[in-house]
């Protein structure tokens, strides 16, 4: 039915009648109705064929007419030259005999010579003609005589179907040898050879009869055509509900070709996954498909225990579900791992907004995210066939809140198509510089001068919202962006890995590892609390520390957080008292963590497998979440031990496994704790990208190519720096059987 359906679909586009669409999906059909649609396909098939291919034979034979017809008219012209115009076109050629100087055509002269004249006429194309000319001049040796002409008209080629230009030409030769020769000579060249008539009442009266025959054949055609066009008028209104019905039944077939058979091949089984939310509504589906079917023994399901992992279903809808693909992008969760999307939904655009900071770029991507959610339901958004359009399409949303938090981030940076703009005054007086401190040979003789605010009136507080609009005008703008933006992203940075790491803890909690809050958890945020997080807060301590009055006095961070670890043996400058000493135990704090995040884990479950009882806080309630994983293989043989199973009864239960490899356990662990100690320095290195693409951003103004590299460098935060410390992504998505991921329209290629 799909080939017939398809066959269908091309011949209505080929007629160029228009193909109905709907929105609403016709339900598929009971197993009485597919009989039904099968024969109703089955006979308009064998009808369309037949019409068809009588079209196509009237065609044909109407073609090869009308070239006969235009071959006589042309060639009729070739036998009523004069012999001055014949001499003059085939002057070339020296080898002619003496005929040459007489008409094509003379049976006087043929009588004479006691020879046999015969001629040959038809078609070839006309790129052909210059290299038939020469093949009959050469095989023929100069004895025949080619006459020929373009013909005005095109015509279609029987073998491609194009329409094409032609020429046609007339061969006269003396002899039967020669004239096979003229004769494969045609074949070869796929020439169109027609009769040719000997005299002129003759053609005069082929010529009659193939005008009649014509008109004969286009009347007969062009009722072929019309009884054509009304079958598949008709069969064009029932199209789409057979597409749609077809492609579920096809559906239906390929889920059931998954089943299995019982013992007596009379009734199907299928295991599959459902969710505990759906499981009353999987019933009345079975309870209603029993009823509809007429079916004497009704469907009926039941739950049945298994330790494989199960699928991950996440419920979205049009505004999550952009995020949750950059989420999938990455690696589907595993069944109750903790999913990043929601978080997503908020840092994603944050992060992007970070970089692509202007309130006129922001404003623009918000409006155009916006026209697409406005007419987000418009047939031709929803049929898009190209993929960046689609992709754009389905991340509308993640567009809208881009361009939504940009313009927030414009503001902040006072950025506006990459110029300033004074919304609320500046908090920086210049005048009073110039009544107190400035002089008119100041202003002469330096080019730039500083403001002081410790002068008063010269600074009269902070800008109210976002950078004061001055310091577009001051020579050292980059050098105050570049340490305002630095540090801005090494806050982000941190926070954001902070808060990866802290979400580990509701999978350790979910998955009840207990002792992973204890041996990975806890080492891993002291270790970068007691570092970046002690870097961000020397940041906010400046900040609030220090004003604009005394900022010359105030340390340096960097050579603060250097000094750190070099402990330097002179005297230093310091944020406060106390600050060597804290930063002693902090590191300390720090470097013992290693060792924890190192040896903690593999040991504790060392310990365990070796016959270690006293602790059972969860061993009863463990619960199998990745299939041969070492560490749970040790879990389950620790749990054996403690419930009284011995090796050989375990080895019956589906799960079990042999015996762990610990080896494999602590270089995993060391590659982890390497990887992570290693991960915390790079990755504050790495959301300095935010202030490198925020400077950046100024100074250019492609607008897509910016978004686009702004948008691929979040992914990269999202992926690498956020979701590896606590997302593992190493679970496969809950695909249900639905007919929502049928298409309801026709593509531009194929029917299905």
């Amino acid at each position: 039915m799909e080939r017939i359906l398809g066959y269908l679909v091309q011949e209505i586009k080929k007629a160029d009648i228009p193909l109905p669409e709907g929105d609403v999906a016709p339900p598929a059909p009971l197993l009485k109705h597919i009989l039904e649609i099968q024969e109703q396909l089955q006979k308009l098939e064998t009808e369309m064929r037949e019409v068809t291919k009588n079209k196509e034979k009237l065609r044909k034979n109407l073609l090869e007419l009308t070239e006969y017809k235009y071959m006589l008219q042309i060639t009729q012209n070739f036998v009523r030259r004069t012999p001055e115009y014949e001499s003059h076109l085939h002057g070339n050629f020296e080898e002619f005999p003496s005929v040459e100087n007489e008409p094509l055509v003379d049976f006087n002269r043929t009588h004479r010579l006691s020879a046999s004249l015969g001629f040959i006429s038809g078609l070839v194309h006309i790129a052909k003609i210059e290299a038939f000319e020469k093949m009959l001049w050469r095989v023929c040796k100069g004895y025949p005589f080619l006459t020929y002409a373009e013909l005005d008209k095109a015509l279609e080629d029987p073998d491609t179907g194009e329409t094409t230009k032609w020429a046609v030409f007339l061969v006269s030769y003396w002899g039967e040898q020669i004239g096979q020769k003229v004769k494969k000579i045609c074949d070869c060249y796929r020439c169109h050879v027609y009769p040719y008539p000997d005299t002129t009442e003759e053609r005069q009266a082929v010529v009659e009869g193939l005008n009649v025959r014509i008109q004969d054949l286009e009347t007969v055609l062009n009722k072929t055509e019309e009884y054509l066009r009304q079958v598949l008028y008709k069969a064009s209104e029932s199209i789409y509900t057979w597409v749609i019905q077809v492609k579920k039944m096809k559906a239906i077939y390929h889920v059931l070709n998954l089943c299995s058979f019982d013992v007596t091949n009379k009734c199907l089984i299928a295991e599959v996954w459902c969710p505990v939310a759906d499981l009353q509504n999987l019933r009345h589906a079975l309870e209603e498909g029993s009823r509809k079917s007429g079916a004497t023994i009704s469907s009926f399901m039941n739950t049945i225990p298994t330790t494989q992992p199960p699928p991950t279903l996440i419920r979205t809808n049009k505004f999550t579900s952009g995020f949750q693909n950059i989420v999938d992008a990455y690696g589907v969760g595993s069944y109750g791992e903790v999913n990043p999307a929601l978080y997503t939904i908020i840092t994603f655009p944050f992060l992007f907004a970070v970089m692509f900071g202007d309130f006129g770029h922001g404003l623009l991507m918000f409006i155009f995210a916006l026209l697409t959610i406005l007419y987000e339901n418009h047939p031709r958004l929803k049929r898009a066939q190209d993929e960046i359009m689609k992709m754009v399409f389905e991340g509308r949303y993640v567009i809208l809140l881009m361009g939504l938090f940009s313009i927030y981030t414009g503001l902040i940076y006072n950025d506006c198509f990459s110029k300033s703009i004074n919304i609320f005054g500046s908090g920086w007086n210049v005048s009073a510089m110039y009544e107190k401190v400035w002089s008119d040979k100041d202003l002469e003789d330096n080019r730039y001068l500083a403001l002081d605010p410790n002068v008063s009136g010269v600074y009269n507080g902070a800008y109210p919202f976002g950078i004061d609009p001055i310091w577009n005008l001051a020579s050292n703008r980059l050098t105050f962006l570049n340490s305002f933006k630095m540090k801005m992203s090494v806050i982000f940075g941190v926070t954001h890995m902070t808060f990866g790491v802290i979400l580990g803890l509701f999978n350790h909690l979910h998955f009840k590892k207990t002792y992973n809050i204890y041996l990975v958890f806890i080492p891993e945020l002291l270790f970068m609390l007691c570092i970046f997080g002690y870097l961000v807060f020397m940041i906010f301590f400046k900040w609030l520390a220090y004003s604009a009055e005394n900022s010359t006095a105030a340390p340096s961070i960097l050579i603060q957080f250097i000094n750190m670890f070099l402990f330097p043996s002179g005297e230093t400058k310091s944020f406060f008292s106390g600050q060597i000493p804290l930063q002693k135990f902090l590191l300390s704090v720090a470097f013992l963590c290693v060792p924890v995040m190192l040896l903690g884990k593999p040991l504790y479950l060392y310990w365990l497998h070796s016959g270690g009882r006293g602790i059972r806080m969860y061993r009863s309630g463990y619960k199998l979440i990745r299939k041969e994983s070492e560490e749970e293989l040790c879990l389950l043989s620790c749990h054996d031990l403690e419930e009284g199973v011995t090796h050989s009864d375990s080895g019956h239960r589906e799960g079990d496994a042999e015996e762990p490899n610990f080896s494999d356990l602590f270089m995993n662990q060391a590659i982890h704790t390497i990887e992570y100690c290693l991960g915390c320095i790079s990755n504050t290195a790495s959301y300095l990208r935010l202030w490198a693409l925020s400077l950046a951003h100024a100074l250019l103004i492609l607008l897509v190519m910016e978004g686009l590299s702004a948008f691929l460098h979040a992914i990269r935060l999202h992926w690498v720096e956020f979701q590896n410390k606590f997302y593992s992504g190493g679970g496969y998505k809950f695909m249900p059987f639905s007919f929502k991921h049928i298409s309801l329209h026709f593509n531009k290629d194929s029917a299905l």
